[in-house]
C-alpha cells in the first residue's frame, strides 16, 4: 500500500517537473504538473504521444476544475457533483494560464476528478492539477495493474492497487451549445449527441480518437477466428461493467501467451456496451477487423 513517505515524494517530483505513474480507477496514468510546459512536453516524448492529442487534467476538487476554465456552466456544476469524483472528464472553455501544449493547441481543456485516494492525496500534496495520460506507450495496451506499468517512463511509481472501472473515462464537451460526446465510457449520459471523428492532421477534441488505439502486440480479430495458427477465442463476459474492468488485463495476459491471434466478437451496439465497444474496436488489428457482426456475450460463438 502507499503510504504518506510515498505521496510526499511524488509530489515534490511533480513539483521539480517530473513525472510519476499513478494509479485511477480508469487506468494508471503518467502525471506532470498540468502548468508547467516542460513537464507537460516530457509526458508527450515518454509516451511517443502526437502532439495533436491532448491531455486530461486531473484535480482534486471542483474548485481546481472552475481555475482551469473561464466558462463553467450550470451543466458543468451539475455533472461534478453528481459525478465527481468518478470516470467523466468534461471538456470547458480553458483558461489563459494552461498550457496550449496539454490541450493540442485547442482552446478546450479536459478535467475530471478521479475517483482513486491514491490519485486524490497526489493532487491535494502536489497542490497542482496534474495531466495524466494512460501510463503506457503511446497506441499500446492501457495499464490496468500494477505490473502492467512501464517503469522506464516515469521518474517515480504509485502501486494502487487494479484499476476498478477498467477503461478510461467518458469524455464529454460543454464548450458548445449542446453537450457532444467525445469517447464513450462505462458512465452513460442522456442528451449527449455524438461527436464526430477529427479531421486528418487535425488537434483532437479529446484523447483517444485515433482509428488504431489501446492496442496488444498480438494481433486482434474482431469476428471469426482464423482457420490457420495457433490462437485464442475470448468469450467476453455477459456484464458489461466487468467486461470493461477486465478488457484491459485480460489483453496483456493473452499477449503474454505468444498467440498468433486473438478472436472476440464485439458486443451489442447498446450505450451499455459502448465503452467496450470502443476500445475494441480501435484495438482491432486493421485487416482483422472485418467482421462488425456480434455476438451475445457470455456466450461462445459457433
Amino acid at each position: 500500500m502507499v503510504d504518506a513517505r510515498q505521496i510526499a515524494e511524488a509530489a515534490r517530483i511533480i513539483s521539480a517537473g517530473g513525472l510519476v505513474s499513478f494509479p485511477t480507477e480508469t487506468v494508471y496514468g503518467l502525471g506532470a504538473n498540468a502548468l508547467d510546459e516542460a513537464a507537460v512536453s516530457r509526458v508527450f516524448a515518454a509516451k511517443g504521444r502526437p502532439a495533436s492529442s491532448p491531455l486530461i487534467v486531473h484535480v482534486a476538487d471542483i474548485e481546481m476544475a472552475r481555475s482551469l476554465t473561464r466558462q463553467w456552466p450550470a451543466l458543468a456544476q451539475q455533472w461534478a457533483e453528481r459525478y465527481w469524483p468518478g470516470p467523466l472528464t468534461m471538456v470547458l472553455p480553458k483558461a489563459a494560464h494552461v498550457p496550449d501544449r496539454v490541450t493540442a493547441g485547442l482552446d478546450t481543456v479536459g478535467i475530471r476528478i478521479p475517483n482513486h485516494p491514491v490519485a486524490l492525496a497526489l493532487i491535494r500534496a502536489a497542490g497542482v492539477p496534474i495531466a495524466g495520460p494512460s501510463a503506457n506507450p503511446f497506441m499500446q495496451l492501457s495499464p490496468t495493474q500494477a505490473e502492467h506499468v512501464r517503469a522506464e517512463l516515469a521518474d517515480y511509481f504509485l502501486d494502487g492497487g487494479p484499476a476498478e472501472v477498467g477503461i478510461e473515462s467518458t469524455v464529454v464537451s460543454l464548450a458548445g451549445p449542446v453537450p457532444v460526446l467525445l469517447r464513450p465510457g462505462v458512465l452513460q449520459l442522456e442528451g449527449v449527441a455524438l461527436g464526430e471523428a477529427p479531421a486528418e492532421g487535425a488537434a483532437h477534441a479529446a484523447p483517444g480518437q485515433h482509428a488504431r488505439h489501446y492496442s496488444p502486440a498480438t494481433p486482434l480479430i474482431l469476428g471469426p477466428p482464423p482457420m490457420q495458427g495457433n490462437g485464442y477465442r475470448w468469450v467476453l463476459p455477459g456484464d458489461p461493467l466487468q467486461c470493461a474492468a477486465e478488457l484491459y488485463a485480460t489483453l496483456h495476459r493473452l499477449d503474454r501467451m505468444n498467440y498468433d491471434w486473438i478472436a472476440v466478437y464485439l458486443p451489442p451496439d447498446t450505450p451499455a456496451w459502448a465503452g467496450v465497444r470502443d476500445r475494441l474496436v480501435r484495438a482491432a488489428t486493421p485487416d482483422g477487423s472485418r467482421a462488425e457482426k456480434h455476438h451475445a456475450p457470455g456466450e461462445a460463438p459457433a
